[in-house]
């Protein structure tokens, strides 16, 4: 919904769409009968007033939430995460496998493609001064805590989190056991990023996280799998419309669909000569047909 009231996909369950086009990331504004309200990511760092708005509208003034609960530390799903906790009074929970990204800085061992080849070279460029403070702007370590190891989710008795590593190391989904909603951030999507087309459309679709900001992609495959086990009723996922699915077929069908195929090979390939037959080995296809490809919607 792209108004300011909170949309209502499932009893207790309402969702705010922030940011427009492809950069439109869902919160989720969650409560339990006769219990208090949390709040499940926190879009963008401009996300805030909107996100106090709606609180506001749907819950009446100055009703705070029990916590912050996050999928994941991404600056689409974390970004206003800080201010509005530190606003709140409130601890943002997170997996402990994610705590270690709460800081805001570039690691090596927990980064992404578009970490790698765009913003860790981009942030090599400003003066020490400009990066500490673009560092600062999103360290939330001060209000940051991690999940119970057990399940348990805090301000929400009847729901349970699930570990789906993959699009980040401690990514996790949150699950309703009554009824079956999943809230999935980036680990199921339905909305195919990983097309132009598929985004700049926002056509309906079960799709995997954006790749360019996954950190493990066979990891993620098999989260797809972790979720499809669960035999989701809804799924709300962090970008795309919710979506009812009832069993977990078409996750299944999707976690194949994310399975690279196999390479094919000609046996003694490596040895040929300069001048022999090469027909059958498959090359690398040309510049032209991968744009074509990266262009398909899936």
């Amino acid at each position: 919904m792209a108004g300011p009231y909170p949309e209502r996909i499932a009893p207790g369950v309402h969702l705010l769409t922030v940011g427009r086009g492809v950069a439109a990331s869902n919160v989720y504004l969650v409560r339990s009968a006769g219990g208090p309200w949390v709040l499940v990511d926190a879009g963008w760092g401009s996300s805030a007033p909107r996100i106090e708005a709606a609180a506001e509208l749907l819950l009446g003034p100055g009703v705070r939430p029990a916590a912050i609960l996050l999928t994941h530390i991404h600056p689409d799903h974390s970004g206003a995460a800080g201010t509005l906790a530190r606003a709140w009074e409130v601890p943002v929970h997170v997996h402990a496998d994610e705590v270690v990204m709460a800081a805001g800085r570039y690691l090596p061992d927990r980064s992404m493609p578009l970490d790698r080849w765009v913003v860790a070279p981009l942030m090599g460029l400003l003066p020490a001064r400009r990066r500490e403070a673009v560092e600062a702007a999103g360290d939330i370590t001060d209000v940051v805590r991690p999940l119970d190891p057990t399940g348990v989710v805090p301000g929400l008795p009847d729901w349970e989190y699930v570990l789906t590593p993959g699009h980040t190391p401690g990514h996790v989904a949150y699950r309703r056991r009554s009824d079956g909603v999943v809230l999935s951030g980036d680990a199921v999507l339905t909305v195919n990023l990983n097309s132009l087309v598929g985004a700049l459309s926002g056509r309906q679709r079960l799709a995997g996280p954006p790749w360019l900001t996954t950190w493990d992609r066979e990891a993620a495959r098999r989260s797809v799998n972790a979720l499809a086990a669960l035999r989701p009723r809804i799924l709300a996922p962090g970008h795309g419309r919710p979506l009812v699915l009832g069993t977990g077929e078409p996750l299944r069908h999707l976690a194949q669909e994310l399975t690279p195929a196999p390479r094919r090979t000609v046996r003694g390939a490596g040895r040929l000569a300069p001048g022999q037959v090469t027909r059958g080995v498959l090359r690398p296809p040309r510049p032209g047909v991968r744009l074509l490809r990266a262009l398909r919607c899936r």
